[in-house]
């Protein structure tokens, strides 16, 4: 374990949430900062599985991130003043959008990383909405700019035209593609040249684009001395503020969400990546400028009491646990953002809900997979610690008991699930307690285990997959998987009255009993309704409940077709006792045996659950989704405009046509589309569909 100093305060602190579409550089640009700030000898690469923040072996396999990395550097900024820097790389597939969720609570800024040559895609689309709801300041970079077909300033008409947001370009690159050599700041309005080794030195603008970039200097210029009354009048007396005074403008203007700088860079050379690094530290936001906001006891909604932590070092304990990791070698880490305080080894923290106390073992901050020792950790640090029993995700952690929770995130109800099955039963025996600790580590995953089949939901198949390659790789639990079954019901449609006769004697005591019935159909959803009308005692009173809890097995063991039987109304009318022979087992007994030919007698129809679907799509894809949803037997209930310019479409439909809809919604609508589904009603399954085991 390596050794490093503790952090100097939360005003030279940066939290920085890598977000973008998968596939757009988020990681290589990770790389390239953590190797242009000299916290590794040499850049890793995606496609060899050797970065620092995709490590785990199912992001190896896949080239892609499916947990959100942690990584520390200190950067030098041209100010002279060396900055602590996390980064926060998410990943890019909608399958993970908790881990981007995670990281937007506790980050200051969001670096939203976009393709030159891909452009603005539905996961840039996907993650500026959740900034927006975030209220979490951005700042752009254009990245992969010495690829093939990268265009700057298609990107970022793109941007301009796509999205509503004040962008203030602060770079125009230097030649493109492959020629990429440099770039042009637009404040200073001078060249930074790259040689080789990724290293630049300042130069003059270059003949061939200086014009344009003189004529964005005028316009940024004018765009961010209009924030501030001293700087506009001196600019409209023809004195313009120098590139420290607009930096530090803009630095506001950035805060407040007033201005997002739109820089350019390319991981693989190297260009730019060190004026990224210049700009987060001096134009992004620290802790201290954006206090956490906590929730108050009974705070719940949208109207939630809150209350604001400032990050003062000096101020009291305070620790919000964002993520947490089952490390092989030294178990449960916590990874949490001092919100408030001084936090050093030895120290004891409570549950700020639980009450429950933890001691605090040897502090650290994160590099992917490399555990940096610290002494201890301020106000504004991201770090981790190792074996916190109290520590769920989500949890604050306090010195004294204080009545605060942190704000929840965002609901992520499960859109695609598998059933699990053991392989063997020494994985059966594993199984509950293996998928609780991955249900720690990722909260987004949703388990259901009671029911006939082990149920493992979540936001996609992907996100499904990794999840059973961890159980077998982290906790040793190895399953297939199959298809969740349907959770058909029957019912009747018509009253029926039928005899449960139980009858034996085989010497000493023997089991009479004898049940008169009315079986008929309850309206849907009312489930069971037990009603005696039995008169003169035929049926002594004492057995009734043996004769109601018999027709209850009776339902549940299913119906002719199979399946669980609902919706009936059992009425007992009459029956016969004998003083010596009767039971509750001989009633309980005939009651099962009336219901039975009840159904038999009645027949049955098989109920299909129904869910009511809310899809969020944009306006050219509503009509193929409205087309589909009607070709999956759904019934299209309404449609709204949404602010943001979206549709919603709500609709009814079967479950049985959405196993896989997640994945036909996203390849119909390119991944712009989005749904949730929650269980409404039964309604009878039409003639010849599946209506049979």
């Amino acid at each position: 374990m390596a050794m490093t100093s503790s952090s100097t305060g939360p005003a030279t602190t940066r939290n920085v949430a890598l977000v973008g579409h998968s596939g757009s550089g988020k990681t290589t640009l990770a790389e390239a900062f953590l190797h242009r700030a000299g916290a590794i000898p040499r850049a890793g690469s995606v496609a060899e599985g050797t970065t620092v923040c995709d490590h785990e072996p199912e992001e190896v396999a896949r080239g892609i991130s499916v947990g959100l990395g942690v990584a520390h550097l200190d950067w030098r900024a041209p100010d002279g003043t060396t900055y602590q820097v996390t980064l926060l790389d998410t990943p890019g597939s909608p399958d993970f959008a908790g881990c981007v969720d995670a990281a937007l609570a506790v980050a200051d800024l969001a670096v939203v990383v976009v393709s030159a040559v891909d452009g603005v895609q539905a996961g840039t689309l996907e993650v500026w909405r959740r900034c927006d709801e975030a209220g979490i300041p951005r700042l752009v970079v254009v990245s992969q700019e010495d690829r093939a077909r990268a265009s700057f300033r298609t990107v970022l008409g793109a941007l301009r035209e796509t999205l509503d947001a004040p962008f203030v370009p602060l770079e125009l690159p230097l030649g493109e593609e492959q020629a990429l050599h440099g770039v042009a700041d637009v404040l200073t309005e001078r060249a930074r040249e790259y040689d080789g080794d990724g290293k630049g030195h300042d130069d003059d603008v270059p003949e061939d684009v200086r014009d344009e970039e003189h004529a964005l200097h005028d316009e940024v210029v004018e765009e961010i001395v209009t924030h501030d009354d001293d700087q506009l009048e001196a600019y409209l007396a023809g004195d313009e503020p120098g590139a420290a005074d607009l930096e530090r403008t803009l630095a506001h203007e950035v805060l407040t969400s007033e201005a997002v700088p739109v820089l350019l860079a390319s991981a693989v050379t190297g260009v730019g990546v060190d004026r990224v690094l210049d700009l987060v530290c001096e134009l992004g936001p620290s802790p201290a400028d954006r206090p956490a906001v906590l929730v108050l006891p009974d705070g719940s909604g949208a109207d939630a009491a809150t209350s604001e932590v400032v990050a003062d070092p000096a101020g009291d304990a305070l620790l919000h646990v964002f993520r947490t990791v089952v490390d092989p070698f030294v178990g449960q880490v916590s990874v949490f953002k001092v919100l408030s305080g001084t936090v050093a080894t030895g120290d004891r923290l409570v549950s700020t809900t639980t009450g429950a106390e933890d001691r605090v073992h040897a502090l650290f901050r994160l590099r992917g997979r490399e555990h940096v020792a610290v002494e201890r950790v301020v106000a504004g640090d991201v770090a981790a610690v190792a074996k916190l029993s109290a520590a769920a995700t989500g949890t604050l952690l306090a010195g004294r008991r204080t009545p605060v929770a942190a704000p929840d995130l965002p609901a992520r109800p499960p859109v695609y699930a598998l059933a699990l099955r053991p392989v063997s039963q020494s994985d059966d025996d594993k199984l509950s307690a293996a998928l609780a600790r991955l249900r720690v580590e990722d909260p987004t995953l949703h388990v259901d285990l009671n029911g006939s089949q082990a149920v493992l939901g979540g936001l996609g198949d992907t996100h499904l997959a990794v999840a059973v390659e961890r159980l077998e790789r982290s906790f040793g639990v190895r399953v297939t998987t199959e298809p969740v079954q349907v959770a058909y019901r029957e019912t009747i449609t018509r009253a029926v009255e039928v005899e449960g006769r139980v009858k034996k004697q085989s010497g000493g005591h023997g089991q009479f009993a004898v049940v008169q019935l009315r079986v008929s159909p309850l309206p849907r959803g009312e489930g069971f309704a037990f009603v005696s009308s039995v008169v003169g005692g035929s049926v002594p009173r004492q057995y009734l409940p043996a004769v109601e809890r018999g027709a209850r097995e009776a339902m549940e063991h299913g119906g002719p077709h199979g399946y669980p039987v609902v919706d009936l109304r059992v009425e007992v009318l009459d029956g016969k006792a004998h003083s010596v022979d009767s039971s509750d087992m001989a009633f309980r007994t005939a009651g099962g045996l009336g219901v039975r030919e009840a159904l038999a007698a009645a027949g049955t129809v098989v109920l299909e659950p129904v869910s009511a679907v809310s899809v969020t799509v944009p306006p050219d894809a509503q009509g193929d989704v409205m087309g589909d949803l009607s070709a999956r037997r759904g019934h299209i209930t309404a449609t709204d405009s949404l602010p943001d310019g979206r549709v919603r479409v709500d609709a009814l439909v079967p479950e049985a046509e959405l196993t896989r809809y997640v994945l036909d919604l996203r390849s119909l609508t390119g991944g712009r589309g989005s749904f949730t589904a929650v269980p409404d009603r039964y309604e009878v399954l039409p003639g010849g569909v599946g209506a049979s085991r």
